[in-house]
């Protein structure tokens, strides 16, 4: 936030401050975060008011909140951000430097092994471009990238939309996720009714799994009685690893566990399961930059998506 707010600096103190009391919802909260008194933050923002003939913000006991007027210049100086750091990035590269700054919405699964990689190799080749990770869950992140909240995002299975383009995608099968000395583990492949004498931790919504398992459970007629359910892949895995059960998860889910062999992953080879695919997707009506750019051409020079 820092770095954006001293390039925004000469252009409009009065926005800085906008902004961020709208985001935080507190003239005091903002003072804190931007190290600037309140009383300051205030005399803008009345300014502002004032020569608008409208006022931005309805003060209220529980804070400040944006009135419509509010709510129009808020979304004018967030898209004049986003302008604004467009033009830095290409005046930097018309001077030579790799600068910028990119937004990236991700699912869980890629927080371990792949995506971490993918951002050290970024430091390691273009040290001045800033990057801003936020792990979302899967079906929230399409329509986030479509409106231009991020500049890049990686999920599973997105849905046709005229809104976002998939610049690259790998399949990420699904399998079974088990212990090591799990008599399962050294099969090449199995099917769903390999389950049923075992003990299974379910994956609930809203993880992308579980609707795959369910299509599984419907095709095969198994409903598999599952002591343990989760929403959460960590939590899952961290199950299966005491012993308490095995799982259906996909192989990204399980990379870095696979690499170590503290897990193992078997793929189910289930002619109804459609293998999902993980997708480096953009906005289709906002510019990429030339460091979002960057970016998509190191995920797509990657082989592996898993590790």
């Amino acid at each position: 936030m820092q770095k954006r707010e001293r390039a925004m600096q000469p252009y409009s103190r009065m926005l800085i401050y906008f902004v961020e009391v709208a985001r935080v919802g507190s003239v005091r909260r903002a003072s804190e975060h931007l190290n600037v008194s309140a009383s300051a933050i205030d005399r803008q923002i009345l300014a502002a008011e004032e020569g608008l003939g409208v006022p931005l913000f309805n003060r209220l006991p529980s804070g400040m909140r944006l009135t419509a007027a509010g709510e129009l210049l808020l979304r004018g100086a967030l898209d004049w951000r986003r302008d604004f750091v467009r033009i830095q990035e290409q005046i930097g590269d018309l001077s030579g430097l790799r600068r910028g700054y990119v937004r990236i919405a991700a699912i869980e699964a890629t927080v371990r092994g792949f995506l971490p990689a993918v951002i050290a190799e970024m430091r390691r080749r273009y040290a001045g471009i800033a990057l801003d990770i936020s792990v979302l869950p899967n079906d929230e992140i399409g329509e986030a990238v479509a409106r231009g909240e991020f500049d890049i995002g990686l999920l599973l299975n997105p849905q046709s939309s005229r809104d976002i383009v998939v610049r690259a995608f790998r399949e990420n099968p699904v399998g079974v996720v088990m212990l090591p000395e799990n008599a399962l583990s050294g099969k090449i492949s199995l099917r769903f009714s390999n389950l049923s004498q075992e003990a299974v931790i379910r994956p609930s919504e809203p993880l992308e799994v579980a609707e795959l398992f369910r299509v599984l459970e419907t095709s095969t007629g198994l409903r598999v009685d599952a002591p343990l359910s989760s929403n959460n892949i960590a939590m899952i895995k961290s199950l299966v690893a005491q012993g308490v059960g095995i799982t259906v998860l996909s192989r990204q889910d399980v990379a870095t566990e696979i690499t170590d062999g503290s897990l193992c992953f078997v793929p189910l080879s289930d002619a109804v399961l459609r293998t999902p695919i993980l997708a480096l997707c953009h906005s289709r009506h906002e510019q990429i930059s030339s460091a979002a750019a960057l970016l998509m051409q190191t995920i797509e020079e990657r082989e592996s998506w898993t590790t």
